[in-house]
């Protein structure tokens, strides 16, 4: 990776991402964005940014020519509860996007990083160490779009030698960008509260496990994935990657330990439970291991302490 285009430059994953490479590779790292998502601050500030949306393939195609773009990140996406409530939008955006990234990469000879998530896997699929080759049959319009992100980026390496890849991301929890209307952002938004003294309402309900991931090993698992040796790769798209497993009463008692007058109730919200009730508990992701070196670096209570310092540390800005 030399110049990279990263559509989606300010989402909760993208506005992390785009400063991350800037750290490593310097300022040829294009920000990507739409009209009314502006860049601010020292990501318009630390490198080129530019008007892409992803539903315009000339757009793109114009932003990788004057750039001289050879990896994109694709993170263009409307997250699993929002999805839901503007299916045709998350389709267009999801599907008809990813295709025109694919073209653009096609003819412009790109690599293609685009997420997938634990939202692929639905009722059917095995819960607990669910594998990396498995059942995908979701019934969220969000679980739709990626699984067949994931078929459609395969073919396009298969059949047109586009280099794409991609990763399975869990639920990801940052302190830098506030959660957008994923069914994992209760795990984003306890923080929060428990930050600023609040009580927390949980939307999902107790015994719910699902897989989770501190943002600093999700955006190495990004990078990584593309710097690897693809002569290694039995798959590209897209590998298991896991960290941690937990329910709302896990890391409300984790929180406690750092926060003792923490409280937390119960609102069951059941559009989110019901997609996380289809959801795996824990991913089993030795391919990714194997096949590229993953290894998470956070578990549950390096993550809590963390997250509480950099909020305090916010709150005083």
């Amino acid at each position: 990776m030399k110049n990279v285009l990263v559509i989606g430059s300010t989402g909760q994953i993208g506005s992390e991402l785009t400063m991350k490479l800037r750290s490593i590779y310097g300022g040829n790292i294009v920000a990507g964005y739409i009209p009314g998502a502006e860049p601010k601050g020292e990501l318009l500030e630390s490198g080129p940014s530019a008007i892409v949306d992803i539903t315009n393939e000339q757009q793109i195609a114009e932003t990788v020519s004057k750039y001289n773009v050879d990896t994109i990140y694709n993170l263009a996406a409307l997250l699993s509860a929002v999805a839901e409530a503007k299916p045709q939008l998350a389709w267009k955006i999801g599907m008809g996007g990813l295709f025109n990234v694919l073209e653009v990469a096609r003819e412009m000879h790109c690599a293609v990083f685009t997420p997938s998530s634990i939202g692929v896997f639905g009722n059917n699929t095995p819960k607990d160490k669910t594998p990396q080759d498995t059942i995908r049959n979701p019934r969220t319009m969000y679980g739709v779009t990626k699984v067949s992100g994931e078929l459609l980026s395969d073919y396009y390496n298969i059949r047109f030698g586009v280099d794409t890849r991609s990763v399975r991301f869990p639920g990801l929890i940052s302190y830098v960008t506030p959660p957008g209307g994923g069914t994992t952002d209760y795990a984003v938004d306890i923080y929060y509260s428990a930050a600023k003294g609040e009580k927390f309402v949980c939307p999902i309900s107790a015994g719910t496990f699902m897989d989770m991931m501190y943002m600093p090993d999700g955006l190495r698992a990004a990078i990584e994935i593309m710097e690897a040796d693809s002569t290694k790769f039995v798959h590209r798209n897209s590998f298991n990657i896991a960290s941690m497993s937990f329910d709302p009463e896990i890391i409300y008692n984790n929180i406690k330990k750092y926060v003792p007058d923490f409280k937390m109730e119960y609102k069951v919200d059941p559009l989110r439970q019901a997609i996380a009730d289809s959801w795996p508990n824990s991913l089993d992701d030795t391919c990714a291991r194997q096949e590229w070196g993953w290894k998470p670096e956070y578990d549950l209570d390096a993550m809590t302490q963390d997250m509480l310092a950099k909020l305090k540390d916010h709150s005083k800005k």
